[in-house]
């Protein structure tokens, strides 16, 4: 299969422009279709709802169910795109299986229905690969869940099997707080799924990405790693480069070469570990452009989107820089609204080195990502400052 996928992607591979279809056009979406017309690609962006961010540049979008296998065929076949490229967890997935007999899948059907669910990308690395992960079991019900909490021990994490942006999770201090932790799981899991996924609390230094970028023709690359802070499992905000000691970053680009060798195909992925000390603990996997690394946005010569879609159309990376410490700060809207507009860019970008990126979506939500502040400076403590400032100044309200 994976040959297939190598052959598909290396035939007519300077012949442009590549027609490429997104799957989901979020905010990362929209970053790859930027990255994408840049090199001359035809992009066609697919979400569920009109105007999604990636649509609004796009020269095709279509709206559909992704999860409906006839939806997704018929949009496949209908657009007839070079590369498939997901750019979410939610999709049926056995059709790209089928699909990429034909039409290269990035990086293959295989990597994006393994990592699409919490519980085999953690039960590839842990039983399959022997790399150290959180201590994690499964339940299905509510008894299972009593008995399979009692053997972690508390505090513990329960989050759905399959979701994103931290939907769903639940830090759990006593088994008084199971039964709704287990309800918010359930609720929140994308799909039909009743499985949850429990996980022993790591109290770490330090979380960090490291994003892995799989050539056709050359060696695995990697980009400065990335520390981020999460609320909710959801990223608040990045930094880099994290600190790490030379040990910790070699033990960290060993794994991750590990996993993504067994994965395959090409393409950016976006690596997660916990660092405790001298020790490198894999969290969770994203074949694609991860939001964390939106940092790269201003502390790269290349951005995490434009390494990508280099790997992706076999274009040579002769060098990743990391210009200077860097950092990032999310937006949110603070109340739900289908009149989007805000205020406060004057404020945020009188300060140099600091951009802000607004992500286009067409209606909020309280808490909603709605675009991010990124800033590089001397230092750090410096660039995470900066970025603080600038978000705060732009506010998200009712028309």
């Amino acid at each position: 299969m994976l040959n297939i996928c190598y052959w598909l992607i290396s035939m007519n591979m300077n012949v442009f422009p590549k027609k490429i279809m997104l799957l989901g056009s979020g905010e990362l979406g929209k970053e790859v279709a930027i990255a994408a017309k840049r090199l001359g690609c035809y992009v066609i962006a697919c979400d569920r709802y009109i105007n999604a961010p990636a649509m609004q540049i796009a020269d095709q979008f279509e709206v559909l169910n992704m999860n409906n296998d006839n939806e997704l065929k018929e949009v496949i076949y209908k657009c007839n795109p070079d590369i498939i490229i997901p750019e979410i967890e939610a999709l049926a997935v056995d059709v790209l299986k089928e699909i990429e007999q034909k039409i290269t899948v990035i990086p293959n059907a295989r990597a994006t229905a393994v990592t699409m669910n919490r519980d085999k990308i953690r039960d590839l690395a842990s039983n399959e690969l022997n790399i150290r992960t959180a201590k994690f079991s499964y339940a299905m019900n509510q008894s299972e869940l009593d008995l399979h909490a009692e053997a972690i021990g508390y505090p513990l994490l329960i989050k759905p099997v399959m979701s994103s942006s931290g939907k769903g999770q639940s830090l759990v201090n006593n088994k008084n707080e199971l039964a709704q932790a287990w309800n918010l799981a359930i609720e929140k899991s994308r799909g039909k799924s009743n499985k949850i996924i429990l996980e022993e609390f790591i109290d770490f230094d330090l979380e960090i990405t490291l994003l892995t970028i799989r050539q056709f023709n050359g060696k695995t690359l990697f980009c400065a790693p990335i520390g981020h802070e999460q609320k909710n499992g959801d990223y608040q905000c990045s930094w880099q480069p994290a600190e790490l000691t030379k040990s910790v970053l070699d033990k960290a680009q060993k794994i991750a070469i590990s996993v993504t060798n067994n994965l395959g195909g090409v393409g950016l992925f976006g690596v997660e570990f916990f660092i405790k000390g001298e020790e490198v603990i894999f969290s969770e996997l994203s074949p694609r452009p991860h939001d964390t690394g939106l940092v790269t946005l201003i502390s790269q010569n290349l951005n995490e989107f434009e390494l990508h879609l280099r790997a992706v159309l076999g274009i040579p990376i002769p060098e990743i820089v990391c210009h200077a410490a860097s950092a990032s700060r999310v937006i949110l809207a603070s109340r739900a609204t289908s009149n989007i507009s805000y205020s406060g860019l004057e404020d945020a970008l009188s300060q140099s080195n600091t951009n802000i990126f607004i992500f286009g979506k067409p209606s909020s939500t309280e808490g909603r990502r709605m675009g991010v502040a990124v800033a590089k400076a001397e230092t750090i403590d410096d660039a995470r400052i900066k970025a603080d400032k600038a978000a705060q100044f732009v506010q998200f309200m009712n028309e």
